[in-house]
């Protein structure tokens, strides 16, 4: 029987990608190439509790807010702390910040065209 092996890909409009694209590589450090970016599944097994999440949300919830895109991206991170600091080094402040969880450690960031992105830190497995 045929199944779902994961996220193949995400991919999405933007008004200027190639600003978007020197934003990502230059704020959260992502090795943009000119076709988009390669995530290996290697990279997400060597942090244990990671894994990829598909979830859809009801149409009227709050939770993407600032955002009033229909999506919002979550990109994992070996160190959240240290992902902040990159991100305040080129002035991209956090829109929220959570109490560490029992899945790990997360806060909000927004790109420059109004997406959100989620950075977690997964919590590793014990």
């Amino acid at each position: 029987m045929a199944k779902i092996l994961g996220l193949g890909g995400l991919f999405f409009k933007s008004a200027d990608p190639e600003a978007t694209n020197q934003w990502y590589a230059r704020v959260l450090g992502i090795d943009v190439q000119p076709w988009g970016v390669v995530f290996t599944p290697d990279a997400a097994a060597a942090h244990p509790g990671a894994a990829t999440v598909f979830s859809p949300f009801k149409a009227d919830t709050d939770y993407f807010a600032p955002s009033d895109k229909e999506f919002m991206f979550n990109l994992m991170v070996d160190d959240l702390d240290g992902m902040l600091a990159r991100c305040a080094e080129h002035g991209v402040e956090p829109v929220k910040t959570f109490p560490d969880e029992a899945n790990g450690r997360f806060a909000h960031i927004m790109d420059p065209e109004g997406r959100k992105i989620e950075l977690w830190q997964p919590k590793p497995i014990e």
